[in-house]
C-alpha cells in the first residue's frame, strides 16, 4: 500500500520543485515521516531525493534562458555554506525542536505566499 503513496507524494514534490523551486521538501519529509522514517532522517532522505530534481528543474530553467550561472553565482557559496552546516547540525539537534522548526518555516513559507 505504501507504493501509491510514494508514487503520489513524490509526483506531488516534483510539481513543487519545479514551480516553487525546491518546495518539495515540504512535501516529502512529511511524507517520509508518515512512512516510518524517523525525523532527522525524514530530512536528510529528503534532501538527498529533492537533488536529483533540483538539478534537473535548474538545467530546464537554464535551457529556457529563464536564469543564467551569472544571476545564481552571487548566492551559490552562501548556499553551499549553508548546506555544510545545516548538514553538520541536523543530527545534533533535538528532534522535537527540530519538528517545530520545520513547522515554522512552513508556516512563514505559506504566510509569504498568500501575502
Amino acid at each position: 500500500m505504501k507504493r501509491p503513496f510514494h508514487v503520489l507524494g513524490g509526483f506531488l514534490a516534483g510539481i513543487a520543485n519545479g514551480l516553487l523551486g525546491a518546495g518539495g521538501g515540504m512535501i516529502v519529509v512529511p511524507m517520509l515521516k508518515k512512512s516510518g522514517l524517523p525525523v532527522v532522517n525524514s530530512h536528510a532522505t529528503s534532501v538527498a531525493v529533492i537533488l536529483p530534481i533540483c538539478i534537473l528543474s535548474a538545467g530546464l530553467y537554464l535551457y529556457r534562458g529563464s536564469v543564467t550561472f551569472g544571476q545564481a553565482l552571487p548566492y551559490l557559496p552562501w548556499m553551499l555554506a549553508g548546506s555544510v552546516i545545516g548538514s553538520w547540525a541536523l543530527p545534533k539537534l533535538n528532534k522535537t525542536l527540530l519538528r517545530r522548526l520545520f513547522g515554522a518555516l512552513m508556516l512563514w513559507a505559506a504566510w509569504r505566499m498568500l501575502f
